[in-house]
């Protein structure tokens, strides 16, 4: 059965308006086109519809039983065509999947959902981690994620979403939208008391003559530091991989072992358990963080919105604001 849209608005008009000439001046088009309209409507629901009583016309039983149930309808296939833009935050109920970087949850998680909470109570956060291998979430349309700023990892494969952790190129997925929204350089975490706290500069021979741990999901014991060093004919040894900063400062705070981390991250670390921050005596580019989401939601009001609030809440996280307004 071949269904045109149109006729159903034509048919809404004809039965509030009584008439072809007001229907036809409602929907602004011609009373003969508006009455060929009414014949298809005739032919196709097999009733008369309007009928002529004198000078006026007069609506069928059927016409007046359905009358309601038509503008019913059209409302509906507005509502699906033309969508509203209005967002009512105060009654949204809705859950979204975020997939980011446990130090970024860490960092700015609560103040992204203060901010939720306060807008739109009805909503729900769900934080997911990353994954070690890259997976097609954001392909098929799931959260917008974070990617981290990183101790350095070896560069290559990546892109789509999420990446391996830790990773923090824009995605590539010509599907997968990306907006950067801070970026960190990296810094030495050691513990207070560390050897090298007592030096005047900390060198880059210094650095590497050190003992390290590497932060890397997949345990791997190199990273672009060790190309870095390789540069200045220097290498370092690292003694032990964690899968997280956090797992790290915890081997960091209570040894003589260094780390290479992003400052905003280390600088929580430093206030919470007492670590030193240092500079990192090798010139490496910062690294960014993108806020990364499915094509299917850039019009979406509620993603958008939600959008705005982590992209607030990353910032300030990253500039360290977030930590002096708690």
């Amino acid at each position: 059965m071949q269904l045109d849209l149109n006729l159903l608005a034509a048919l809404d008009a004809l039965l509030e308006e009584g008439s072809v000439a007001g229907a036809a001046d409602r929907l602004h088009v011609t009373a003969p086109a508006m009455s060929r309209s009414l014949g298809r409507i005739r032919r196709t629901t097999g009733d008369q519809i309007l009928v002529r009583t004198g000078r006026t016309m007069t609506p069928t039983p059927y016409a007046i039983a359905v009358r309601e149930q038509v503008h019913d309808l059209l409302q509906q296939v507005r509502g699906v065509l033309a969508p509203s833009r209005e967002l009512d935050l105060a009654t949204l109920e809705r859950t979204f999947t975020l997939r980011w970087h446990d130090a970024l949850v860490a960092l700015s998680g609560p103040a992204l959902l203060a901010a939720v909470r306060e807008q739109a109570p009805g909503v729900r956060l769900r934080f997911i981690a990353e994954s070690s291998i890259d997976t097609p979430e954001l392909r098929r349309g799931g959260g917008g994620r974070a990617p981290p700023p990183p101790p350095p990892p070896p560069r290559g494969g990546g892109g789509g979403a999420p990446p391996p952790p830790p990773h923090a190129d824009r995605p590539t997925a010509p599907e997968i939208h990306a907006d950067r929204v801070a970026e960190s350089h990296q810094v030495v975490v050691v513990r207070r008391g560390h050897p090298l706290t007592r030096v005047k500069t900390v060198t880059a021979a210094r650095y590497a003559a050190a003992e390290h741990i590497s932060v890397s999901r997949r345990g791997r014991l190199g990273n672009i530091l060790d190309d870095a060093l390789a540069r200045l004919d220097l290498t370092r040894r690292v003694v032990v991989t964690a899968p997280t900063e956090s797992a790290a400062f915890e081997f960091v705070r209570g040894s003589d072992l260094v780390v290479t981390a992003p400052e905003s991250t280390a600088r929580s670390a430093a206030a919470d358990l007492g670590m030193a921050l240092l500079p990192l005596p090798l010139d490496l580019p910062p690294a960014p963080v993108y806020l990364s989401w499915h094509q299917r939601y850039d019009t979406d009001p509620a993603h958008i919105w939600l959008r705005d609030l982590a992209r607030t809440a990353l910032t300030g996280a990253m500039s360290g604001e977030w930590r002096t307004a708690r």
